[in-house]
């Protein structure tokens, strides 16, 4: 019978940004056949639990302010405050909603292969200046002093339902620094590691099929109240209920009926409509900002000499990110743009997308911007080809792709013919914006526990920065956050959709496609960091650098990548 404990591991909105052009500031303002796309688990890149390091963090130096005020250019200034965007936007109250399938049994899941994520790769170099106890593991000092964070809760969770079913390797868990600091726990501590002990103890008995035993532990879990309790409650509850799903659908109980009523909101559909959720997102949490003016200044300093200038979005969604750029090419004195050509590719919502187009369009006339927009439109990415996008030769072309490849890990013969396109065409640079994270294992219990951990962090971040009490935070978590987690937890397969991967997966991936990767300036990563520094949360956000990518996350866990390619 499997053991959860087996591979139980610990691994060891206003504001002005500077773009830089190549004239100074524009404005303030492993292989393919080992890897196949899954997770680093499949890979067997796992730390041991009793590794001597996994309790400490490895500290590198990064450039800091000082070093990028070195650069000593001024320019006009480009303000996109809060009023710009919520009047860009046109902020509406409307909101919409949120599929779900079946388990491989060829070898029996075992939550005894939980492996708690690290918070670093190896690979990843932190920016000096960072409050570097916020992205440290728990210790003990932090335990006695502080109220612990909620991957810290998680993890005293994970040792305790360990040392409550054996010990390993004949050493017993209390001498270990988890348990030594369990007598300075609060009573609520002390009751959200039980909370999560109980989540942890289901999961193993989903993953053996044990599923009356699992739904009865269950009942601890998903208590109504808990959906608006705490963050450890939260999280709990929407596991929970992924949990419940998947025993339904391994036991025939998941009817048509509630495949009906809980069908998924199509996330990038949602999110072309501008609504008060999707703004307080682009506008409380730090990282969809960080990402994109990163991403943006990359984009100019690899167009700083060219006229007429194409973008191709693979995910336009309102189009909020372009403004921005277009003002900062608006600036833009030497070298001025004859053309900004932006293409938005989709495969439905093409109404909503002709919207973006007409607030887009708006936008370039205030700006005075020589502007076009062209909607292609394919009910599949196999029927994308070159003539659709009507490059031309004198075009500098750059390919964005936001959150985009990963909805079609599933599929990846859609990925190897968006990218044969996009090197077809000549793209000069191709930005992409993806989760970091370890979600398409093909191991249930691997799977189960990276999520555990992953939306534990990512529910922390969103209650800070939006506050417990916010409609949009709620609607986050309650529409986007738990859609993904039934996803992940409750189906497998092809109807298993949502399927995030690291960037060194993604590495192996593009390595077939002769792709380079290229390193983001410093004055990229100052555009990240000091979109974060406005953020009263922004101490809590790391960014790191792992090879030359840009990785963001919160307290030192990663979550959500940006990199820069171009073809050989």
């Amino acid at each position: 019978m499997a053991n959860i404990m087996d591979e139980f591991h610990l691994y060891g909105a206003e504001y002005n940004c500077s773009f830089f052009n190549g004239e100074g500031f524009s404005g303030e303002v492993e292989n393919w056949g080992k890897a196949q796309l899954y997770g680093a688990d499949e890979c067997g890149e796992v730390d041991t639990f009793w590794s001597d390091s996994w309790f400490y963090q490895r500290e590198y130096p990064f450039p800091d302010d000082e070093n990028f005020n070195s650069f000593g250019v001024t320019s006009p200034t480009i303000q996109l405050s809060e009023m710009e965007i919520e009047k860009f936007m046109k902020v509406s109250e409307e909101e919409s909603l949120g599929q779900a399938p079946k388990q491989d049994h060829s070898r029996p899941p075992s939550l005894a292969s939980i492996e708690i994520p690290s918070n670093h790769d190896s690979g990843c170099k932190q920016f000096a200046g960072q409050n570097q106890k916020d992205s440290k593991r728990v210790n003990e000092k932090e335990v006695g002093c502080r109220r612990l964070s909620t991957e810290g809760i998680l993890r005293m969770a994970g040792a305790r339902f360990i040392q409550s079913s054996q010990k390993i390797n004949d050493l017993p868990m209390v001498g270990q620094p988890y348990f030594a600091s369990f007598s300075n726990l609060s009573d609520k501590e002390k009751e959200e590691i039980d909370l999560a002990q109980n989540l942890l103890a289901s999961a193993e008995k989903v993953a053996n099929q044990q599923f009356d035993s699992g739904s009865k532990l269950l009942q601890w879990c998903n208590h109504p109240s808990f959906k608006q309790g705490t963050t450890v409650e939260r999280v709990v509850y929407y596991f929970a209920e992924a949990l419940q799903e998947k025993i339904e659908r391994e036991t025939g109980k998941w009817s048509s009926c509630k495949l009906k009523e809980n069908d998924p909101i199509d996330i990038d559909d949602a999110t072309m409509t501008p609504d008060s959720t999707s703004l307080a997102y682009q506008q409380g949490i730090p990282f969809a900002q960080a990402a994109q003016f990163a991403g943006i200044q990359a984009i100019l300093e690899n167009v700083a000499n060219e006229k007429q200038i194409h973008i191709i979005d693979f995910a336009i969604r309102c189009g909020v990110h372009w403004t921005a750029l277009m003002q900062a090419l608006a600036a833009r004195y030497e070298c001025p743009v004859q053309l900004l050509k932006l293409t938005a590719i989709g495969t439905a919502s093409k109404l909503k997308i002709e919207k973006t187009c007409d607030r887009l369009m708006s936008f370039a006339e205030t700006e005075k911007l020589p502007f076009s927009f062209k909607i292609v439109m394919v009910q599949d990415m196999l029927e994308l080809d070159d003539g659709l996008l009507e490059v031309e030769s004198h075009e500098a072309i750059v390919v964005y792709l936001p959150f985009i490849l990963r909805t079609m890990l599933r599929m990846p013969n859609r990925i190897e013919s968006l990218l044969k396109v996009v090197k077809n065409i000549k793209a000069s640079l191709m930005v992409i914006n993806e989760i970091e994270g370890s979600h398409n294992s093909q191991n249930f219990v691997n799977r189960f526990i990276e999520a555990v951990f992953f939306y534990g962090v990512y529910f922390e971040c969103s209650e800070t920065c939006l506050g417990r009490n916010q409609k949009e935070r709620r609607n986050i978590e309650s529409m986007y956050f738990s859609q993904a987690i039934r996803n992940i937890v409750a189906t497998e397969e092809n109807q298993r959709k949502i399927r995030h991967v690291s960037i060194n997966i993604w590495r192996a991936f593009f390595a077939r496609f002769r792709m380079e990767e290229i390193e983001l300036s410093a004055a990229s990563l100052y555009q990240a960091r000091l979109v974060i520094k406005k953020f009263a949360c922004g101490a809590s956000c790391t960014l790191d650098m792992n090879g030359k990518c840009l990785i963001l996350g919160w307290k030192g866990t990663p979550l959500q990548s940006l990199s820069v390619w171009k073809f050989h």
